[in-house]
């Protein structure tokens, strides 16, 4: 998330470098940081797919008027829903709360809730079954 939130205020950066640059401060063992790349990597590239997905979940709300922190929360947890079938739903979810209640301030976490617990169950509409009971995904 700190890496995602680092990114925002340098755009035209390489983001692999951000994530060499975090580690080198912030040693972590081997797993964590090949974890945290693929994060980092996969919400870069689907940026543009995650932020429409946020755009239906945040009634109300744009995503432009968020916090730089909430927004790398929701984009890492709605990658994760969506791309990470490591890590279920829930889990994902539960993260961004906690990270939020870390991280932010006021109804972030609630906000944060509400909008991940909307894209996972968006996705969960998604899998539909054809005819012959095989599993579909519309995502």
């Amino acid at each position: 998330m700190k890496i995602l939130y680092q990114a925002e205020f340098a755009q035209n950066e390489n983001i692999g470098d951000k994530v060499v640059e975090y580690f080198c401060e912030n040693p972590s063992d081997v797993g964590q940081r090949e974890f945290a790349e693929i994060l980092v990597e996969g919400v870069t590239k689907r940026k543009t797919d995650i932020d429409e997905r946020l755009g239906k979940a945040l009634k109300n709300w744009e995503l432009s008027r968020l916090g730089y922190v909430e927004r790398a929360i929701l984009r890492l947890g709605v990658f994760e829903i969506i791309y990470q079938p490591v890590t279920p739903d829930k889990v994902a979810i539960n993260e961004a709360i906690e990270l939020a209640k870390t991280f932010c301030q006021g109804e972030s976490a609630s906000l944060i809730n509400g909008a991940l617990d909307y894209a996972m169950k968006e996705k969960n509409r998604a899998v539909q079954h054809d005819k012959n009971g095989k599993a579909k995904e519309d995502i």
